[in-house]
């Protein structure tokens, strides 16, 4: 009795980044950027094991959200698909989070940034004129909160 096995390997390569998302293109140049940057990677990979015969498929799926919170939803959820997230609620769940979780980084970063910028602490490496600190949260559509009392 012989038994024939074919044995693959995969390899994923997940990319997760927060592009500025000012631009309507945005998300459309970071795929463009991941796949120009990975892509000669998975090529080799996907080339070598070719060669060798070896089993191995190396594959890349890219997430990208805006630091203002957008995404492109039918993308995002497809490839949550892909990866096996099969119930719809849960790629649901994953996508709210997602950009709540970013939304809250952002937050955070922009609290830290006027802290330093307002601030004459030793760990400030530099401290910009206001008009700067203004105009550029203006040019990128980034607001502060008022802190909470």
């Amino acid at each position: 009795m012989h038994i024939c096995m074919s044995v693959h390997i995969y390899t994923y390569t997940y990319t997760y980044t927060r592009a500025m998302d000012t631009n309507e293109d945005w998300a459309e140049r970071k795929e463009q950027e991941k796949n120009e940057r990975y892509g000669p990677l998975l090529g080799f990979i996907n080339h070598l094991s070719h060669r060798e015969k070896s089993g191995w498929k190396a594959s890349q799926t890219n997430f990208t959200t805006g630091v203002r919170g957008s995404l492109h939803t039918n993308q995002f959820l497809t490839r949550l698909e892909s990866l096996g997230v099969k119930n719809s609620n849960t790629r649901e769940a994953i996508r709210n989070r997602t950009v709540q979780k970013t939304l809250s980084m952002s937050d955070m970063i922009l609290k830290f940034f006027f802290i330093a910028l307002n601030s004459k602490t030793d760990w400030t490496l530099q401290n910009l004129p206001t008009e700067i600190v203004n105009k550029n949260m203006e040019r990128f559509n980034l607001h502060l909160q008022p802190p909470r009392t």
